[in-house]
């Protein structure tokens, strides 16, 4: 029996991935977020009013649309449209 002495290159194992700006969470979308607004700001200026909105994801509009064994967290596009 002949024994081989087998070394992995381990750059080549595997394939990179590399997830696109609209992955959100990731580093390029916040990188993206972050450029956009600050594009916005150059062009538009300094922000006068910065409003944000929360919504209970308990609404009603929201429940209705849920597959069975969803929650609201499952859906973030359903609730974005709410």
């Amino acid at each position: 029996m002949v024994e081989h002495d087998v070394r992995l290159d381990l750059a080549q194992v595997g394939q990179r991935i590399v997830l696109p700006t609209s992955f959100p969470s990731f580093p390029r979308f916040m990188m993206q977020a972050y450029q956009d607004a600050t594009v916005i700001v150059r062009s538009k200026g300094i922000p006068d009013v910065f409003f944000t909105f929360i919504c209970n994801p308990n609404w009603q509009e929201i429940i209705a649309k849920l597959e069975p064994n969803q929650i609201a967290f499952d859906r973030p596009n359903l609730v974005t449209c709410v």
